[in-house]
């Protein structure tokens, strides 16, 4: 008998909507069909979050040396913090919270890297309230990337229509086209090539390349990048025998994408793929960390302070979270990653 993957949930920022979203996520019966979700958070905190969402799920505080060991049907929760729930105001950050959900993210990495879980889920945190309590990370994915040694990682965008990975990501668009550079481009494409075959279980991943500029530059009339630094590009990734393609103009090639001509789309900044991720996977977008020596998933929205502590946040993109990593853990057991 084959035993479920143990998936480590972070709650996130205590304040914002993590522990309203688990709680709902987590009273999903199909999620412990094909996982054992382990919370790691505030057991406090999620009693309360259960009574805002009048949930009858339970909860079970557990150390980490004996998860999966109750038959109580309760859902485990590693407890770090103990944060009085009078203390917090739902929708205002506040430094206890902040210290709270960055040791969630450590204790998670930990057990996946100790083998304890097979892959982390995380709710949404504050990344200026991480910084303010001394954790001087841009936020999770560069906190992950610290704690497991890794120096290229990329960030994609995915749902069951489309996945998008992008090779630049938060910065002004006046500062996009000096980063599109071949070696950054092949990076993107070989790390989300690797992972489309052993997280995806894709054996033959067609992946397409965006063009940064209008019309793909019209022949270099509206820009050079396409001629100097992705056509480049593609051709040495077609020379170590992948299947890439491009670069094609963004306004017909997410059409295609979404047509299943492609397994995945690399973009050349932030809103020219997650426009077209979000208009098709708004609720249920995953936002992955490709490259890690570990599974790591997350939802694609922030704390929403301004809805947290209301019982109405939706817990679409969690339970979407939840079911890729389980995905991707199986895929890596049938092809480790070396």
């Amino acid at each position: 008998m084959n035993k479920k993957h143990v998936i480590a949930i972070t709650m996130g920022d205590p304040s914002g909507i993590g522990p309203e979203v688990i709680i709902k996520a987590l009273s999903d019966e199909a999620i412990g069909r094909i996982c054992l979700p382990i919370v790691i958070g505030d057991i406090s905190v999620l009693e309360a979050a259960k009574n805002i969402s009048k949930s009858s799920l339970k909860l079970l505080k557990v150390h980490q040396d004996n998860i999966g060991e109750s038959d109580s049907g309760a859902i485990e929760v590693i407890s770090l913090s103990d944060i009085k729930p009078d203390s917090l105001c739902p929708g205002t950050a506040c430094p206890e919270g902040g210290k709270a959900m960055v040791s969630y993210i450590y204790k998670a990495v930990e057990m996946c890297l100790s083998g304890k879980a097979d892959a982390m889920v995380t709710c949404p945190i504050n990344k200026s309230l991480m910084q303010g309590v001394g954790c001087l990370f841009e936020g999770h994915t560069q906190l992950i990337a610290h704690l497991t040694g890794t120096e290229k990682f990329v960030m994609m965008l995915a749902g069951e229509k489309l996945k998008v990975s992008l090779v630049s990501i938060h910065c002004a668009l006046r500062d996009v086209a000096p980063l599109i550079r071949r070696e950054r481009i092949m990076t993107v494409a070989e790390i989300t090539w690797r992972a489309l075959v052993d997280d995806f279980g894709i054996e033959q991943p067609r992946i397409a390349i965006a063009a940064l500029n209008p019309h793909a530059g019209e022949e270099c009339l509206f820009g050079s990048e396409e001629k100097d630094e992705i056509a480049p590009a593609i051709v040495g990734l077609q020379d170590r025998g992948m299947q890439v393609s491009g670069p094609f103009p963004a306004d017909t090639l997410f059409y295609r994408a979404y047509r299943g001509e492609f397994d995945a789309v690399v973009a050349m900044y932030h809103d020219q793929g997650l426009i077209p991720l979000k208009l098709l996977h708004f609720s249920d977008g995953v936002n992955v960390t490709l490259g890690l020596p570990i599974v790591r998933t997350s939802v694609d929205h922030g704390t929403a302070y301004d809805i947290a502590g209301r019982g109405i946040a939706d817990s679409s993109s969690l339970r979407a979270a939840i079911k890729m990593a389980a995905l991707m853990a199986v895929n890596r057991r049938k092809r480790p990653i070396l």
